[in-house]
């Protein structure tokens, strides 16, 4: 489910009127050669729209008004192609609520010695704009993301994209809803929260539906819609009946079936896009949806266990943020203590995500030792191998505070014939012992969402942008 697909950002250039009609012509075709090569990049995954020059506090103004207003516009990226007096920014940058970069660039890459005079430096003159400009947002603290190289090269424009995705998952954190079908696993502290806060601090709408109203969409559900999901399936994954018959087999997995459209069309009908299951209230439920929600997260839905709404809607935040690739909910499971292979093995009960997934997922039923219900239907596989990151998300009563801890997944060597659950294995930077040890002490969780997409520095530029305390762990 995207939510990012009309997104664009407006390109505002920034000069004044003191150096005349035609110096601002060429600065405007400056502006436009620079768009249109951004635009044609193919790194880029929105689309950069290029505004009227800012010449003047009214007009920088009226340019930030209309972004505020205009939904479909993300964020603002700005170039000082000329010395821009920093007063005219003031009221503009102060009522801008989406977020801002800087590039701080120039359209020539190196200064043509032979001909330069000072027509050319007053026109070309980035490196002065950049420090008028940036001293006002640092003023402001406006907590704007800084881009700085030759705009053709490309690491700079991956910057923008990275910095892009992280813009328009911001604007979607306001969009979050998290529909919780029972309360929090009784008795775990962590899995807890306020939901008034969050919803101030981060946008997230936060709302508890009992079990029950889940439990007639379910009934509703036909034989005929459900037919029609096991096509899919069929054509997707592995169909394993191990010890199973196939008849026992197949009623467990479309019970999942009913359940996967089920929830999808409540969450669809009542505007949420992330949720939570807890398998100490299923009165109703035949199985803990297993296979259902790993379905549904593939789909892009944000999800977390145990009714951790918080975890749920990170999930959905970095999903938008990472266009739903390599990046899903997690659980910290069991140590691999060998000396020189550390390691950390995560999984969960059912629900694994199967964007993580190194190769095509099986479907296997197996019973399941809490829940109290049948056996239910899941994904099995081995997760991928990459360079990522894992966030928690704490209530500390004070204030939310966010652990990111750098790891680097590879795919299981040993099989775990016995292990009716996917799996995913990483290491932890800086090394077991001290990453570890630091994200215990910081109160990280056991729930949590990893992404192989993502990095470090996106996580923490959306962190500035909500005023949300975070610790690095790399």
């Amino acid at each position: 489910m995207s939510a990012a697909a009309d997104k664009q950002f407006w390109f505002v250039v920034g000069s004044q009127h003191l150096y005349g009609e035609e110096a601002l012509a060429e600065v405007k075709a400056h502006a436009q050669t620079m768009t249109d090569a951004l635009n044609n990049s193919g790194l880029l995954p929105y689309p950069l729209v290029l505004q009227d020059l800012a010449v003047s506090a009214d007009k920088i103004t009226s340019i930030m008004k209309e972004v505020n207003y205009r939904d479909e516009v993300a964020g603002v990226i700005t170039w000082m192609h000329t010395f821009s007096p920093a007063k005219m920014w003031i009221r503009g940058t102060k009522l801008l609520q989406k977020p801002l970069l800087h590039l701080a660039t120039q359209y020539n890459e190196s200064i043509p010695w032979a001909t330069i005079d000072m027509d050319f430096m007053n026109l070309n003159q980035a490196a002065h704009g950049d420090r008028e400009y940036g001293f006002i947002n640092a003023r402001l603290q406006k907590q704007n993301k800084i881009v700085v190289g030759y705009w053709e090269r490309q690491e700079v424009q991956q910057q923008i994209a990275d910095w892009m995705d992280v813009a328009v998952a911001y604007n979607e954190s306001f969009n979050i809803k998290v529909a919780r079908f029972g309360d929090n696993m009784r008795n775990v502290g962590v899995t807890d929260g306020d939901k008034v806060e969050a919803q101030i601090q981060f946008g997230w709408t936060v709302d508890y539906y009992g079990i029950g109203d889940l439990v007639q969409y379910v009934n509703a559900v036909t034989e005929q819609e459900i037919d029609d999901l096991m096509a899919q399936y069929a054509e997707l994954y592995v169909f394993e009946y191990g010890e199973n018959s196939k008849e026992a087999w197949e009623a467990s997995v479309r019970i999942q079936a009913s359940y996967e459209i089920a929830i999808k069309r409540f969450l669809d009908e009542k505007g949420y896009n992330a949720f939570t299951t807890n398998f100490e209230d299923l009165h109703g439920m035949k199985q803990l949806p297993g296979l259902a929600v790993q379905r549904l997260m593939a789909q892009g839905y944000g999800f977390a266990g145990e009714g951790d709404w918080k975890t749920a809607a990170l999930d959905r935040l970095l999903k938008v943020m990472s266009r739903n690739q390599n990046t899903g909910f997690m659980e910290d499971y069991t140590y691999e203590m060998a000396a020189g292979q550390e390691a950390i093995l995560q999984s969960h009960m059912l629900e694994v995500d199967p964007t993580l997934a190194s190769s095509q997922p099986r479907i296997i039923v197996s019973p399941l030792g809490i829940g109290d219900r049948k056996d239910p239907a899941r994904l099995v596989f081995d997760g991928k191998a990459g360079e990522g990151v894992v966030v928690s998300m704490a209530d500390f009563g004070t204030h939310y505070k966010l652990l990111i801890n750098e790891v680097s997944a590879f795919e299981p060597t040993v099989p775990a014939p016995k292990l009716p659950v996917a799996r995913v294995l990483w290491t932890v930077k800086p090394n077991f012992q001290d990453g570890v040890k630091a994200w215990i002490e910081n109160g990280g969780g056991h729930h949590t969402v990893v992404s192989l997409n993502l990095t470090t520095d996106q996580i923490v530029t959306y962190a500035k942008l909500v005023n949300l305390e975070y610790v690095v762990i790399k």
